[in-house]
C-alpha cells in the first residue's frame, strides 16, 4: 500500500474547488495530523483517500497498485453505531473476513479491554457517552488490523478527559503497526500526537513538514497566521 503518492487531486462539484490540485507522498509509518481552517479541504481529502468520494482528477498510487483491496478504514466525527450491543457493534467488523462467529466475539471482547468498554459489552451502543461512542469506533475500526486509519476530527465534540482517552488509543493503534492520518482544530493535541503535519486551505496543501519544525518554522505565511489564530477560521469559494 505504501508509499501512497497523490498527484493533482482534484474535487471539483458544480466546479467548485474543493480540492485544488493535491500533491502528497505518505509513507508507511507515524501519525500525520491535516491541518487548516474550516473549508480547506481536509475532511474531503480524508474521504476521497478512503474511497468515499470520487475525485474530478488525478492520481493516487497505493504502492504501486490503484487502490487497496482492503487495510483502510476510517472513522468520523460522529460515528454510526447499530442497534444493537456494544460487542456486536464491534464484532461485525470481522463479518466480512468471513471469521466465525464465536470468534469474532472473542476477539471483539480483546478489543473492548484495551479501549476500556469490556464492561459496557452486554449494553446498547447508542447508551454510551459521546467519548466512549468515539472509543468503540476506535475499537471497530482497530479490531480489523488496518494499515491505514483516517480519523477525521475524532475528539472534536469531547469533554479533556473522553479527548485524553481517545489519544491514549489513538497512539496504540500506532504502536501496533497502523499507519494514521487524523484532522484537527486542536493545535496541543496536534503537538502531542503528530509526527508530521499537513497544511491545507482553500483546497491545496501549502506544506508538508516534521511537526517541530512546522510549528517553529512555518515556510508559509498562511501556516504562520494559522498556528497565531489570526487566519479567517472560515474561507468562501
Amino acid at each position: 500500500m505504501f508509499p501512497i503518492r497523490v498527484r493533482d487531486l482534484r474535487f471539483q462539484p458544480n466546479g467548485r474547488p474543493v480540492l485544488d490540485g493535491i500533491d502528497l507522498d505518505i509513507a508507511d509509518e507515524g501519525i500525520t495530523l491535516v491541518l487548516g481552517p474550516n473549508g480547506a479541504g481536509k475532511s474531503v481529502l480524508l474521504r476521497t483517500l478512503c474511497g468515499l468520494i470520487a475525485p474530478t482528477g488525478g492520481t493516487m498510487d497505493w504502492g504501486g497498485g490503484a487502490r487497496p483491496e482492503r487495510g483502510v478504514m476510517m472513522v468520523f466525527q460522529h460515528p454510526m453505531m447499530l442497534r444493537s450491543s456494544v460487542l456486536d457493534n464491534v464484532a461485525l467488523a470481522l463479518k466480512p473476513q468471513g471469521v466465525a462467529r464465536q470468534q469474532r466475539h472473542l476477539r471483539a471482547m480483546t478489543i473492548l479491554e484495551r479501549v476500556g468498554l469490556a464492561h459496557r459489552s452486554t449494553d446498547s451502543a447508542r447508551q454510551l457517552s459521546g467519548g466512549e461512542q468515539q472509543r468503540l469506533a476506535l475499537a471497530r475500526a482497530w479490531l480489523t488490523r488496518p494499515k491505514l486509519l483516517l480519523l477525521d476530527e475524532p475528539t472534536a465534540s469531547l469533554d479533556p478527559s473522553a479527548t485524553a482517552e481517545v489519544e491514549r488509543i489513538v497512539r496504540e493503534i500506532r504502536t501496533d503497526g497502523t499507519r494514521i492520518l487524523m484532522t484537527t482544530h486542536n493545535l496541543g493535541q496536534a503537538t502531542r500526537l503528530g509526527d508530521d503535519v499537513i497544511f491545507m486551505s482553500a483546497g491545496k496543501v501549502r506544506e508538508h513538514s516534521p511537526l517541530q519544525r512546522f510549528f517553529a518554522r512555518p515556510s508559509s505565511e498562511e501556516a504562520r497566521l494559522f498556528i497565531q489564530g489570526e487566519l479567517p477560521w472560515r474561507l468562501n469559494f
